[in-house]
């Protein structure tokens, strides 16, 4: 669920993101997009711009494309416009949550795009300031909102949702197995003092969970904080509504590439792209008029997983996945 790799720890004096991040499969996704961005003018989307690493390497390697990147994260479009400052108006940078492309293409006058690029999950920036509440192994405030000048933090989540709420969100996005033995425990914990600290979750997690369980799957935290986080900044119905978006932006030709950290996440793009990918006719018509006919290719076998050697360089992009589709046809109304 994290979406760029520290290469060195150090900080130097230059903006954040610049030689310290790389990139989840940066080579496959360029290759992927590369037949659909290479006439001048081609726009490609970057829907979460997180440090901008994609980006950067999306103007690089096509020089006459133009790029319009999103990010809720002011924080994020901050330290990315510094490293993307010297490609000057090939690049629009964009504040917005990536299921309001539709209307950021609208104001920005693009009726199409060529390319589409989806990183999801936090990115590096959000895991590595302290303050933030995404990463379970440091101690810090419970926020966990990818931009915070919005909505509900990860604390109000714990402190205020009814018990058969909390594990629901547990099940559904954590995948979490002892969902109600946690949620037992949060609920008796928060009567006597409400969360406010992740260092405090962290312990009490692994106390509620039986030995067996905390043996298996790494930190014991880790499926809590994801369904918190996923809850906190509606990350799965966000991406219901931006990837069939994303698809209908595309011009005949354009491409769309997605890498998912998760197997939700990844259950909802393959969902989109096999629908778009398959006939829509009645079983039994001797030919498919042109308005059934599909509107994607797929350009992945299933999802494509990152190399053991990236594994090894970063270890960030192990759970990636990757989908990849070409947009082949028009909708016909």
């Amino acid at each position: 669920m994290e979406r760029e790799a520290h290469s060195n720890k150090g900080g130097g004096g230059r903006p954040e993101g610049q030689s310290r991040h790389v990139p989840v499969m940066l080579e496959r996704c360029l290759d992927l997009l590369a037949p659909a961005l290479q006439a001048p003018g081609a726009v490609v989307v970057d829907c979460t711009l997180g440090l901008g690493g994609h980006s950067e390497a999306l103007l690089d390697r096509f020089p006459e494309a133009r790029l319009v990147a999103l990010d809720r994260d002011k924080e994020a479009l901050r330290l990315s416009g510094e490293r993307l400052a010297p490609h000057g108006e090939r690049a629009t940078l964009v504040h917005a949550v990536y299921d309001e492309l539709p209307d950021v293409l609208d104001r920005l006058g693009i009726p199409r795009v060529q390319g589409v690029l989806f990183d999801l999950g936090v990115s590096s920036m959000q895991l590595d300031e302290a303050d933030r509440g995404f990463a379970y192994a440091q101690d810090a405030p419970l926020d966990m909102r990818m931009d915070q000048t919005t909505g509900i933090s990860a604390a109000e989540v714990l402190n205020t949702y009814p018990a058969g709420e909390l594990v629901r969100i547990l099940r559904a996005y954590g995948e979490e197995k002892q969902a109600k033995r946690i949620v037992a425990a949060i609920v008796r914990e928060r009567e006597k003092e409400p969360f406010s600290n992740s260092a405090r979750l962290v312990e009490l997690i692994r106390d509620a969970l039986p030995q067996a369980a905390k043996r298996t799957g790494g930190n014991p935290a880790k499926r809590t904080f994801q369904a918190l986080r996923i809850e906190v900044n509606g990350e799965l119905s966000v991406l219901e509504r931006a990837v069939p978006a994303a698809v209908k932006a595309l011009a005949v030709g354009g491409r769309i590439a997605v890498l998912s950290y998760h197997s939700l996440e990844d259950r909802l793009v393959k969902q989109v792209f096999a629908a778009g990918a398959a006939t829509t006719a009645p079983p039994g018509l001797p030919v498919v008029p042109e308005r059934y006919q599909p509107r994607l290719k797929l350009l992945t076998r299933g999802a494509e997983l990152p190399t053991e050697e990236e594994i090894a360089e970063n270890r960030r992009a192990a759970p990636a996945r990757l989908r990849g589709a070409e947009r082949i046809r028009e909708d016909v109304e």
